[in-house]
């Protein structure tokens, strides 16, 4: 079952429950499960301007990422979408080994309304691919410590 139909069934419970609900389909994430995957969620850097919003795309590559280079796998990237006036996380795209994984915190970000500053100050297990995030949103705020 598509998970958009999954959600306007939770949805349409809650509202016949008497509960004030809404749909926010922007932190819905999209995958190809490819070699390598490739993930999305919120807005690409061309939606976001399209929506009138003034953007950074802040990219960091997998090639810089510990993780990465343990598993032998650095090809890709993640890209970042903040808003200029607030670095509020709105977007990111992601192309490498787990992005499946890697989109989530994105989703989670955008859902909870977060900044690149409090994915830049969360604690993330080292080394893994998650810090791919943590280190684009690093870039977001011109602090970036890992480069290529």
């Amino acid at each position: 079952m598509h998970i958009k139909h999954l959600m306007k069934e939770k949805f349409a419970a809650e509202v016949i429950g008497g509960e004030k609900s809404e749909i926010d389909y922007l932190a819905i994430p999209s995958v190809v499960f490819s070699d390598p995957e490739l993930a999305s969620v919120g807005y690409t850097e061309q939606e976001a301007k399209d929506a009138g919003y003034d953007v950074k795309a802040s990219k960091f590559p997998f090639g810089a990422n510990g993780r990465a280079l343990s598993l032998n796998d650095t090809d890709g990237f993640i890209k970042l979408i903040t808003r200029k006036e607030d670095d509020l996380v709105i977007g990111a795209q992601v192309a490498g080994p787990n992005s499946s994984d890697v989109i989530a915190e994105v989703g989670l970000a955008i859902e909870a309304g977060m900044t690149a500053e409090d994915i830049a100050l969360t604690i993330h297990a080292h080394p893994s691919l998650g810090e791919t995030v943590m280190e684009a949103a690093d870039v977001a705020l011109g602090t970036p410590i890992h480069t290529m």
